[in-house]
């Protein structure tokens, strides 16, 4: 896997953690539970869609990169909503407001992946 992918998906899965301590001391369990799923449903999306859309060499050629990029776009959009509903058909004690920041911190990390190349 390439560094920066590896970077990215690391410090989101550390994000994840970090926001999930966080609330486990502050707001309770079940709040620090959602985070890790939400977070992991961002990091899992993220990771399919770096495997499907790198998973060939596709050179210079535009069509093929322009169809690598949203075949993996349409894995991450699956995985991201696959993951939402088993997460709310599964588990009805979720703090939904948590699950969703901690999916939304996964984003933040890709912010932080631009500032880091400048």
């Amino acid at each position: 896997m390439h560094p920066h992918v590896s970077w990215i998906l690391s410090r989101q899965a550390a994000l994840a953690i970090l926001l999930a301590t966080i609330a486990w001391v502050l707001v309770s369990s079940n709040a620090a539970v959602s985070i890790l799923i939400g977070g992991s449903i961002g990091i899992i999306a993220n990771a399919g869609y770096v495997l499907r859309a790198m998973r060939v060499s596709i050179g210079d050629d535009p069509l093929r990169q322009y169809r690598a990029q949203s075949a993996g776009e349409g894995l991450k959009f699956a995985l991201t909503f696959a993951g939402f509903a088993l997460v709310f058909w599964g588990y009805k004690e979720v703090a939904a407001l948590p699950l969703f920041l901690g999916y939304g911190s996964t984003f933040v990390i890709f912010w932080m992946a631009l500032l880091k190349q400048h």
